[in-house]
């Protein structure tokens, strides 16, 4: 077993989701979704929509039409499915989802009950697709006498998009490809590779394939880590658990220093069990290179998990968008900031116009001097501000009374 430092597993972290050494630029924004496995979407756009800017973090100012091609193109090379929520997925890891998929259909419920109309739906795709909701009757059902609609959520969905969104739970359809945020949904089998499509693999198969993907994109991580990014739970934690021991995933144990100890087995001391488990490749070379300095969506995979951010970072984040305004602390879409493979603080973003704003802007201690850790948030603003075509950064608070005079100083050079 190997041991590690809780700094030496953070920066193997960082390089396994691209965030140290050059080699993470390679291979554009197609490399980065194989890298860190899985996209997660959201509704919320401040800057950007969350997608995009996970790939901005990794990969800096790339062309955000470069990042919509990779991620929804036809022919597909990314598919949206279920994995630590709703994500963008690398279109081979298709057959590792086929335990999912299996178990919607013999759920047949997930938010709610499947309606009577989901053959006669399927029978539609079949003939007319690829089909958005608004070419099956509408995403969302009449709640108001007076003919007005309230926004769209899963509680008032109409029955045609309950049956779409069935058949994509259990792969009958699929969506590789949006337009203007709304998916586009088509045959599996006409969208699939044939391969892909006939290699069903067994419920064991697939969360082993997916536990090895998690374990590589997440670089060193606790059992509920793994747990977290597949969402796997029941019979489907216990095959994962399986995987693990077997070494069927092909990650090792590790111990990482200051991490949580687990249960210990008969005869083992709680200091030397293994904490957390690590892709072995990760460990062949001590990670190396220039940090990238970047603001973080809160969705991001290096951070998207409360518990595991709060151990690698020192990070206690909350996504405050849905907290009432008067008792968010650190803003409506506070994204932290990474620099030097720390996280030096937290930006509330928004946008006028041409100017970047940056509503609120704090900083986390311990993180070097005043100029330094000033001159990185103002890289970060900058990079970010040319990025989505502002020419200009306005700070509107600091919460930081000592760091707000170098910060405004390095903006204005």
């Amino acid at each position: 077993m190997t041991d590690l430092t809780a700094d030496e597993a953070r920066r193997i972290i960082l390089r396994a989701q691209g965030f140290l050494g050059a080699g993470s630029r390679t291979g554009g924004v197609p490399a980065m979704l194989r890298r860190v496995g899985a996209v997660q979407l959201d509704t919320i756009s401040v800057l950007a929509r969350s997608h995009e800017l996970i790939a901005y973090a990794r990969l800096g100012a790339v062309g955000r039409a470069a990042v919509e091609r990779a991620y929804w193109r036809d022919p597909a090379r990314a598919f949206e499915y279920w994995c630590h929520a709703a994500c963008i997925l690398p279109l081979e890891d298709w057959p590792l989802y086929g335990f999912r998929r299996r178990a919607y259909r013999d759920r047949r419920y997930r938010w709610h009950e499947v309606p009577p109309i989901v053959d006669k739906l399927l029978e539609q795709v079949r003939a007319d697709g690829p089909l958005m909701t608004g070419d099956i009757g509408g995403a969302r059902v009449d709640l108001g006498a007076s003919g007005t609609t309230e926004p769209a959520g899963w509680w008032d969905w109409s029955d045609s998009k309950i049956a779409i969104e069935f058949l994509l739970d259990i792969g009958e359809v699929v969506c590789t490809r949006r337009i203007g945020w709304r998916r586009v949904y088509d045959l599996a089998e006409r969208v699939i590779p044939e391969q892909l499509l006939a290699d069903d693999l067994p419920d064991a198969e697939g969360v082993t394939g997916l536990t090895s993907v998690a374990g590589r994109a997440l670089g060193v991580a606790t059992r509920a880590d793994l747990v977290d990014f597949t969402r796997v739970k029941g019979k489907y934690a216990a095959l994962l658990d399986d995987a693990l021991l077997s070494g069927a995933a092909g990650l090792v144990p590790v111990h990482v220093a200051g991490w949580p100890s687990p249960r210990a087995r008969r005869g083992e001391s709680a200091s030397s069990a293994p904490n957390a488990w690590a892709d072995p490749a990760a460990l062949e070379s001590e990670p190396r290179g220039r940090h990238r300095t970047t603001l973080l969506s809160p969705f991001d995979s290096l951070i998207w998990e409360r518990a595991r951010a709060e151990r690698i970072f020192g990070l206690n984040h909350r996504l405050e968008a849905y907290v009432p305004k008067d008792k968010r602390i650190h803003g409506y879409f506070a994204m932290p900031v990474l620099a030097g493979g720390r996280i030096i603080g937290r930006v509330d973003p928004a946008r006028e116009g041409a100017t970047l704003i940056a509503r609120q802007v704090g900083f986390e201690p311990g993180n070097g001097g005043p100029a330094k850790v000033a001159a990185a948030m103002s890289d970060a603003l900058w990079e970010a501000a040319s990025w989505v075509g502002c020419t200009d950064v306005r700070v509107e608070r600091v919460t930081s009374p000592a760091l707000e005079g170098p910060l405004r100083a390095e903006l204005a050079r």
